[in-house]
């Protein structure tokens, strides 16, 4: 039997582990810049927040964490290319760099465009992209039969020399109006103070909330949370990953409600072999999620409060999930895990999908 190498649209995506120490959090001086807190605020479009927490501890989640929180709000607008890059919207939203915006579509397929920290990028077919005439580089698979090859074009729209009057500017301005003159619908998220009056109340706006969701008692068998301090050495790395591996495997599994891990599962083998990893107890959980178009400021502020919130001893998991990229639907996904009885200890996986 002959072997072949799957395309790269098939291969699987990639988890990163951490497992770290949080620092002292001084509410003065909020952490940026390190993990896990950067890996949070380095997503683009966050899709949906899940936090599993033990039972016992709803109530004080829900005093001290969702009535305090505002909850997240984005806006589903119907702009053209040409009216973001025109008038007050452009020089008081697109040049702060603040918001972000998603277009319909999927990447692959339909023409999508992006804006994030003042950045454009548009994924565009090969004959939109010819007929606007902008400078990008390929983008997605090559020479795959049956593909449609396709283009990546970025602009930094917050450069000094994306004003009216300068080439490159205007270059883009006249593809907006001729290449890509259509109407589009987009996800708008403001993460700075709205201008007074507000660009976007001339257009066809709806106003959205990601108002949280709560499943509660949630039965479920419950493996060792804290890994043994005997993995973190070098020599025991195929014990810590698979100890990572069956616990994330788990979390995903409570994230989706599956009656897998609920106590009392008794499901078939021939269906699925999976069990829930040895030295599990019972115990009731909550899952709390908020679904819509999340900044990743937001997460970051979330896990900050869920932080400070929970008692220093209690476990917790957060996790985080982007919109999809690509044909194969690949998602970025980031899950932090507080193991109980901790001194700041975490776990942490990145799942990154390939574009």
């Amino acid at each position: 039997m002959l072997s072949f190498n799957q395309p790269a649209v098939y291969q699987a995506s990639k988890c990163y582990v951490t497992y770290g120490v949080m620092g002292h959090l001084d509410p003065k001086q909020l952490p940026s810049k390190s993990k896990p807190w950067s890996t949070f605020t380095s997503q683009d479009f966050v899709h949906r927040a899940d936090l599993v927490i033990p039972q016992e501890l709803l109530g004080l989640v829900q005093e001290n964490l969702l009535k305090s929180t505002p909850v997240p709000a984005f806006k589903r607008v119907i702009l053209s290319l040409h009216d973001i890059l025109s008038g007050d919207f452009f020089t008081q939203y697109i040049k702060n760099g603040k918001i972000l915006m998603l277009s319909e579509g999927r990447i692959g397929i339909d023409n999508v465009f992006t804006l994030r920290n003042g950045t454009l990028t548009m994924y565009l077919e090969r004959e939109v992209y010819e007929r606007a005439g902008l400078v990008g580089k390929p983008h997605g698979v090559k020479g795959k039969r049956g593909t449609k090859p396709r283009w990546i074009v970025e602009f930094d729209l917050t450069a000094p020399s994306m004003v009216p009057g300068k080439k490159g500017f205007d270059r883009l301005v006249y593809a907006s109006k001729n290449a890509l003159a259509q109407l589009i619908t987009w996800l708008f998220c403001n993460d700075s103070t709205t201008p007074d009056p507000d660009p976007l109340s001339q257009h066809d706006v709806t106003d959205c909330t990601s108002n949280p969701d709560i499943s509660e008692s949630i039965n479920a068998v419950i493996p060792e949370l804290t890994p043994d301090v005997g993995f973190l050495s070098s020599t025991d790395r195929e014990d810590f990953e698979d100890f990572a591996t069956s616990l994330y495997e788990w979390l995903s599994l409570v994230r989706l409600q599956s009656p897998r891990v609920q106590v009392g599962d008794q499901i078939d083998p021939y269906l699925s072999r999976y069990q829930v990893p040895d030295g599990g107890n019972e115990g009731r959980l909550c899952k709390i999620s908020w679904q819509g178009f999340l900044a990743p400021s937001w997460t970051r502020q979330a896990l900050i409060d869920i932080v400070t919130t929970l008692p220093h001893k209690a476990w917790f998991s957060f996790s985080t999930t982007t919109f999809s990229k690509g044909l194969a639907g690949d998602n970025a996904e980031c899950t932090i895990l507080r193991p109980p009885n901790s001194s700041g200890e975490y776990l942490m996986w990145e799942v990154k999908g390939h574009e």
